[in-house]
Parts: structure tokens; sequence; C-alpha cells
């Protein structure tokens, strides 16, 4: 990561602080009331094909001991009420915040893999993770929802693990390099207000 990509993560957010700061306790506020705890859930995810981190998000799925993959149709049964509606509003991602004061995260780049699938793509994540992941992205923006319809038709976790893998997989990877190929700060400022303008609309 550059410093003036880093430099663009923190003052943005720092800027942003006072707002996701808010929406945060709002979130937190009602998973207390409505859900229990545990309030976050901590996924492994990885930064670079060797180094790990764990990504902060809020929980939307009911707790389950042996939880692996990504999430298709299969697991639709443990998302909560809430869980749905911060889903749809990427509300559940807030806490990634942190991850990016930290350093683990940008706010643009691809999203943060799994290890078992950095392990079984090495060619592929060797070069996506040339790049900080990010909380948005192209791939992101552009593939996200195409992402979820296919993984939502999913019945077991042996079809879900398929289709990401034949199908999301290599389109997330040719966005997330022509991001490589084109990245600058103006680029990621672009991103981020698209990302802001999805969400609100």
């Amino acid at each position: 990561m550059t410093w003036g990509k880093r430099l663009f993560d923190i003052g943005l957010g720092l800027l942003l602080l006072p707002i996701l700061g808010t929406l945060i306790l709002v979130v937190l506020v009602t998973l207390i009331f409505t859900e229990g705890r545990p309030y976050f859930y901590v996924a492994e995810r990885m930064k670079s094909p060797t180094e790990s981190f764990g990504l902060i998000k809020f929980r939307t799925m009911t707790v389950a001991a042996a939880d692996k993959g990504v999430s298709g149709g299969d697991k639709a049964a443990r998302i909560t009420r809430i869980g749905r509606i911060l889903r749809r509003t990427r509300g559940d991602e807030l806490p990634q915040l942190w991850n990016i004061f930290k350093g683990d995260l940008s706010f643009v780049g691809p999203r943060a893999p799994l290890r078992e699938y950095v392990e079984r793509f090495p060619e592929v994540y060797a070069e996506v993770l040339k790049s900080r992941p990010g909380a948005t992205g192209l791939a992101s923006l552009y593939y996200h929802a195409h992402e979820e319809w296919l993984l939502a038709r999913c019945t077991t976790p042996e079809e879900t693990d398929r289709v990401y893998c034949t199908r999301c997989i290599p389109a997330k990877a040719r966005l997330d390099l022509l991001y490589q190929r084109h990245r600058s700060v103006c680029f990621d400022a672009v991103l981020v207000w698209r990302t802001i303008r999805r969400v609100l609309g």
C-alpha cells in the first residue's frame, strides 16, 4: 500500500467517522435489543497470499459451530431478520472502519478472500492481492449483486462452492486486476462516491 493510499484511507476515515460512528452505535443498540450476543462476527480473511487478519462485521446469521465457505442459498435460513436489512444496505460492513484504521483494509480494493480460496487458487490471488483488499471496489460495485443472485440459487454447500469457484472468482479477479492497472487516489475517490450513491439509492 502506497503512502498516498494510506493517507487517503486515514483522512477519509476521519472525515466519515462522525457519521459512520453514529451509524455503528445505532446498529449496535438495535442488535442488543433484538438479537443478543454475539453482536460482531470476526472472520479470517487474507490481505496477502500469506498474511491473514480478522475482518469485523456485524453478525447477520445465527451462530453455527461448523461454518465455512461463502454464503449461498444453503445458508439463507440462518440469516436473521435484522441481518437481511443489514446485508441489503451493507450496514453489516460498518465495523470494517476499524480494519481500515488498522491498515488491514483500504477503502477501495478487491474483496478480502477466505484462506481456503487463496490456497486453492494461488495463481489468481498472487496477482489480485498485490492490491490491499478494500471495503468496496470495482467488483463490489459491478459484480456483487450478480454474485449474490448466483449464490442465492444454490441449495447445498457443494453447489455454492462450485458456482463461486467457477463463475464468481474469475469474474471478480478480472475486475480486481482492471482496478489494479488504473488505481490512483482519484480513482479511489470516484469508487467511494459511487458506493455511497448506491447505498443511499
